[in-house]
C-alpha cells in the first residue's frame, strides 16, 4: 500500500526494489501489486499548496520542526539515489490518481506509473490533482492519453478499485504507509532498510517450499 505524495513511500520502494534484485535468483520472480492509500483524502482538488506550509497550517508544526523533519527525509532519500524537492512539492488529493493507477494495472503498467508519479510530485513538483498533469504522466508511461483523459473524467471509473484497497488496508488495520504484505501473511511497515524486506522474503518463500 502507498501514496504518490509520500516521501517515505517513494524511498521504501527503493529498498524493496533492492531487497528483490538481492534475492533474484534464490527466490525467483516476485509480482509485486501496488495498492491505493490516501494519506489525506480530505484535501481538496486544486486546492495544493507547499508540502512545508501545509504541515505547518494542517499539523499545527513549528516551521523549524518541519524544516528539520524535510532535512531528515531528504537525506534518506539521497541516500537512495532520490533527489527529493520540497521546495517545489505541492500537497495534491491523490484519488484520481489512484483511479489512473488502478486503469494502469489492466495494461501492466501500474509499476511504471507508480514510479513516475512518486518521481513526479516529490522530485519535479508536479501537481497530482490536475487532469492534464496525470495524462500527461500516464502517456509517459506507455498509456494513451486519450485513454487516460477518459477515466480522469469519469469520476466513478475504477473508483471501486480505490476504495476496495482502502476498506482492505483498514481491515487489516494499516493506518500509514508504505506497507507491505506478502503472501497475505507477512506484513512490513514503513520504509524498513533492504535487509528487513530481505528476511521477510525470504521467510515467506522458505514457508512456499
Amino acid at each position: 500500500w502507498s501514496d504518490f505524495v509520500c516521501p517515505w513511500c517513494y524511498i521504501g520502494k527503493r529498498r524493496l526494489e533492492t531487497a528483490l534484485a538481492e534475492l533474484d535468483e534464490e527466490i525467483g520472480e516476485v509480482d509485486v501489486v501496488w495498492h491505493a492509500f490516501e494519506l489525506d483524502p480530505t484535501q481538496e482538488k486544486g486546492t495544493g499548496e507547499n508540502v512545508r506550509a501545509g504541515l505547518v497550517r494542517k499539523k499545527g508544526m513549528p516551521a523549524q520542526q518541519v524544516d528539520q523533519m524535510v532535512q531528515q527525509i531528504t537525506v534518506q532519500a539521497a541516500s537512495e539515489g532520490l533527489h527529493y524537492d520540497f521546495d517545489s512539492a505541492v500537497s495534491a488529493n491523490t484519488v484520481d490518481a489512484h483511479r489512473l493507477a488502478a486503469y494502469a494495472r489492466t495494461r501492466r503498467l501500474d509499476g511504471a506509473l507508480h514510479e513516475r508519479l512518486l518521481r513526479a510530485h516529490l522530485i519535479e513538483g508536479a501537481v497530482l490533482d490536475d487532469p492534464d498533469t496525470l495524462a500527461r504522466l500516464a502517456a509517459e508511461v506507455g498509456i494513451e492519453e486519450t485513454d487516460a483523459r477518459a477515466v480522469l473524467a469519469d469520476p466513478d471509473a475504477y473508483l471501486a478499485e480505490v476504495r476496495d484497497d482502502v476498506a482492505t488496508a483498514r481491515s487489516i488495520g494499516i493506518g500509514g504507509v508504505p506497507f507491505v504484505v506478502i503472501d497475505q501473511r507477512y506484513g512490513v511497515s514503513g520504509a524498513q532498510p533492504a535487509d528487513v524486506f530481505i528476511r521477510a522474503l525470504r521467510t515467506a518463500a522458505a514457508d512456499r517450499a
